[in-house]
């Protein structure tokens, strides 16, 4: 892990500026995967190194197991980016974050819900867990 906290908050800052671009131009009411085409022409356009639908590893008791889990976006390998369409937010969001971002070993994790009046004020959040506490500032 060659960066600190400052360099993860302005790679967050980038990932949701470009969210925030998105949703101005199409608003609310998408499909998720039309977020999805559009947030991957974004990151390209701002040269943000990404993987789409990456598949998430589970290993149980040293066993690594064939899994179907993938996360929308991993971004430069160091930040989970979930992102949802949906008219009412539900915990299992934020808990299945935590788990990608726990399981692919990401300090950090966004989760974006399109489906909202300002995606700035109400439709993002941020984690971090211990791997970004333990960051050099």
């Amino acid at each position: 892990m060659n960066y600190t906290k400052s360099d993860l908050n302005s790679l967050t800052y980038e990932i949701i500026g470009s969210a925030i671009d998105v949703h101005k131009v199409l608003g609310p009411g998408l499909l998720e995967s039309v977020y999805q085409k559009c947030l991957i022409q974004e990151f390209k356009k701002r040269e943000i190194s990404f993987q789409t639908e990456r598949k998430v590893p589970i290993v149980y008791k040293d066993a690594k197991l064939d899994s179907e889990l993938r996360c929308d976006f991993l971004i430069e390998d160091r930040i989970v980016l979930e992102i949802k369409a949906v008219e009412k937010h539900n915990a299992i969001y934020e808990a299945q974050l935590l788990t990608y971002m726990r399981l692919l070993n990401a300090p950090k994790g966004i989760l974006i819900n399109f489906n909202c009046g300002n995606l700035f004020r109400e439709g993002q959040r941020t984690f971090v867990n211990e791997l970004f506490r333990n960051l050099k500032d």
